[in-house]
């Protein structure tokens, strides 16, 4: 799978469990690996990466994460790599978030995992449903009008 796409509708279990959907399940098959990786992400939502997809971000010395700021580079980079963790998937096919995850995130029992290109979103699916009324709508009508896809 070359890009994460697609919204899907889970339930987080009583034990903080949520299903991956299908699609995604069968590439990180195809990586021969039984984890993905997870960090909280930008927008108060999780960010879910394949190995292959968390190796890209990473190679070349980190050049996706640099700025000229170096403060403010290295702040970043400890957000984001102190809060990853690789989140094994088992045999049901679900992940187990933990709980400052889900704190950050929201997420309460209706979730909503969201296709991103190179990754996948873990959001509360109330906070996806404002996010899109507030957020994105905006966004798909300015670039409507600029892009011929």
């Amino acid at each position: 799978m070359s890009a994460f796409y697609g919204e899907y509708k889970f339930a987080m279990d009583p034990k903080n469990r949520i299903f991956v959907p299908s699609k995604f399940r069968e590439a990180l098959k195809e990586e021969k690996k039984d984890f993905f990786m997870i960090t909280k992400g930008m927008d108060n939502c999780l960010y879910m990466f394949l190995p292959s997809k968390w190796e890209d971000l990473i190679k070349n010395n980190m050049e996706i994460f640099k700025s000229e700021n170096k403060e403010e580079e290295r702040a970043f980079k400890r957000f984001f790599f102190s809060n990853a963790y690789d989140c094994r998937l088992d045999e049901q096919g679900r992940i187990l978030l933990g709980q400052s995850h889900r704190e950050y995130a929201g997420l309460k029992k209706e979730i909503m995992i969201i296709g991103a290109g190179n990754k996948a979103e873990i959001w509360d699916a109330s906070s996806w449903k404002k996010y899109d009324e507030t957020k994105m709508k905006k966004a798909f009508a300015k670039f409507s009008k600029i892009l011929d896809i």
